[in-house]
């Protein structure tokens, strides 16, 4: 439960800022700090929860930094709470939803709220820290969680951290451990490299790397890490916090904001409803919040009452266990064996052949939210997303429960948004930047219309089994473009097991991704006009090129191949698509095409009117 919450500050946002009918906003910082009872049967699954201090309660103290955005009239508010789980520590709302070229983890000028979405539709908006290992830095949000000790002594075991560079978290010049190392020396540890999951680790000689400290390894002068490969060390870690302490954390808050007495102070409108979002980690981590049985408060009230979980594949997250590392994504290059992906993955209850256990994402004892799972091509190939709506080894389509709603936004790669590089970065082909949030955003008022109103959404749209839309990689059909890498394998996704040695589960779950037409686009999910008018073959995959490992699937990086522009240039190159030219009349005959597209998404509330409006809008003047 929350103990207290502290107001740092409230200060009210530029006069020049106004958020449609919800008017102006301010913005509060508050210091929040709870305490959990060991013995609730709410807390006894938090890992370590047994080695952590306990106060002259007998309780477990923890505490996080809480923004807030408010309306300044509470009159003007929806009545809504929108809690945004922070990725990395960092706010994704803005920069992803709003399209805001500034976004960050401190909005305040025009840049950063973009088109303004969601602050105008009322909502209080919520952040707060859930990782304790999140960084700090500019604004990022963590948890202040307790050390696990037994007995008092310090809890030791060996680790496994991976390090790439060059990939996510781009050029890595030193290495940071997930854990403080217990004997912070290069004979104590082991260090190896290799191109590809599937090649032979090799040590590199103590002299080549060094500790810079217990949490820092680095290469010796005049070595810089290969891009793309993966480094591996392995040591013996100490001093774990009780990192499941997260997911209790943003229950309580939750729970302590929508009906305790004194929360009008922090979210200066009485919250009737409670909706969260979380984009790639922060999805997965709502994945794991609901499956974990944290979206049941202490008093046994359901938290969030809507879910919006976006390109989490059926990922979740390395939070609640010993030395976790919650920052891991498994994807077909990177992070093999941390435990991850795990039975059970979809949100109808289903017996697993492979590890015997019947389960489901959703508990059904009352506390699941309204949920809505919204995922690109990339998800498909790289977090077995088929996964949602197909049986374990893929075999069949599900009758999902009629409280979740399933989307592929066709024809996207993860973390697309409003500008997105289209160069090649590290891949062989273009990167794809065709931007889904039109789509997101219109799921997010559906998701609100659902909780408040009782309106359901859209129906769900995948690739199925049934239809012919869902295929093995290997039978896509991609067609025979000139130059282009073509992606021939999804990420395997085996049972989880010991993941500071991991070895290949030797039976795995069969993921699926959507077949494509003629010139490689999807046929199936939603297609926005990029996709169903479309000027190129647009992909959830990519591969490496040189100097990274070639042939790897690219981590999260989708494709853009465009059309010849006429028949002369598609005959020079030997490619097997249509010409633009070929396709249509002249730029009036393309736009009226969009206009038919745009009008159906608009009649099934997959767009908003605005977006509706800017992408005609953009086909008039192409």
């Amino acid at each position: 439960m929350l103990r207290s919450i502290e107001i740092r500050s409230v200060e009210a946002l530029d006069a020049a800022l106004v958020f449609g009918a919800a008017g102006r906003y301010e913005r509060v910082v508050a210091i929040a700090r709870g305490e959990v009872d060991p013995a609730h049967p709410g807390n006894r699954g938090i890992a370590l929860i047994e080695c952590a201090p306990r106060n002259a309660r007998g309780c477990v103290e923890y505490a996080t930094e809480v923004h807030v955005l408010r309306p300044c009239d509470p009159a003007l508010g929806n009545g809504g709470l929108l809690h945004e789980v922070n990725n990395r520590g960092r706010k994704m709302l803005f920069g992803t939803l709003a399209d805001a070229p500034g976004g960050g983890n401190d909005p305040r000028s025009a840049d950063d709220f973009g088109n303004r979405f969601p602050l105008s539709l009322g909502f209080t908006l919520v952040w707060s820290g859930w990782d304790p290992d999140a960084p700090t830095a500019r604004g990022g949000l963590a948890l202040q969680a307790p050390v696990a000790r037994r007995d008092g002594q310090p809890l030791v075991a060996p680790v496994r951290d991976e390090f790439v560079s060059g990939t996510r978290a781009g050029e890595l010049a030193v290495f940071r451990l997930s854990h403080a190392a217990a004997f912070p020396e290069p004979g104590r540890a082991r260090l190896t490299c290799r191109a590809r999951p599937g090649d032979t680790p090799q040590a590199l000689p103590p002299d080549d790397w060094r500790f810079v400290d217990a949490r820092t390894v680095a290469l010796r002068e005049g070595l810089s890490p290969l891009p793309g490969w993966l480094y591996e060390l392995h040591y013996q870690a100490v001093d774990p916090r009780v990192q499941g302490l997260g997911f209790a954390a943003t229950r309580d808050l939750i729970s302590h904001l929508r009906h305790h007495p004194d929360a009008l102070a922090l979210t200066g409108q009485r919250i009737a409803h409670c909706l969260a979002i979380g984009i790639s980690q922060a999805g997965r981590y709502l994945r794991d919040h609901i499956g974990q049985g944290f979206n049941r408060d202490e008093q046994g009230r359901r938290v969030f009452d809507g879910v919006l979980s976006h390109i989490a594949g059926v990922g979740r997250v390395f939070l609640n266990a010993p030395f976790a590392q919650p920052a891991r994504t498994s994807t077909q290059h990177e992070d093999h064996g941390f435990p991850e992906n795990a039975f059970p993955f979809a949100s109808a209850r289903l017996t697993d052949p492979i590890s015997g256990r019947c389960d489901a994402l959703l508990r059904e004892d009352g506390s699941d939210p309204l949920l809505i799972e919204v995922n690109t091509s990339t998800e498909y190939w790289q977090k077995g997303a088929s996964l949602l709506h197909t049986d374990p080894l893929g075999e069949r389509d599900l009758e999902l429960p009629a409280t979740t709603r399933v989307y592929l936004v066709a024809g996207t790669q993860h973390g697309a948004r409003a500008g997105t590089p289209g160069d090649c970065g590290p891949a062989v082909n273009p990167r794809n930047p065709h931007n889904p949030m039109p789509v997101v955003r219109a799921l997010l008022v559906a998701l609100w219309e659902w909780v408040r109103d009782g309106r359901e959404p859209p129906p769900s749209q995948v690739p199925r089994l049934a239809e012919g839309t869902l295929v093995p990689a290997e039978a896509l059909g991609f067609p025979a473009i000139p130059g282009a890498a073509v992606a021939d394998r999804t990420h395997r996704i085996g049972l989880p097991g010991d993941w500071v040695h991991p070895q290949d589960s030797p039976r795995a779950y069969r993921t699926l991704v959507c077949r494509v037409d003629e010139d490689g686009n999807e046929v199936a999910g939603i297609r926005l006009p990029e996709v169903a008018v479309p000027v190129a073959t647009l992909t959830g995959w990519n591969r490496y090129r040189s100097p990274w490992p070639e042939g790897e699937l690219a981590d999260r990086d989708g494709s853009r191949l465009p059309f010849p522009a006429d028949r002369a240039e598609r005959e020079a190159r030997g490619d097997p698509r249509r010409s633009v030219a070929e396709r249509y009349a002249d730029d009036a005959d393309r736009a009226e095409r969009v206009r038919v597209v745009v009008e159906a998404l608009l009649a099934q509330r997959l767009l908003l009117p605005q977006d509706a409006a800017a992408l005609m809008s953009s086909a008039q003047n192409r």
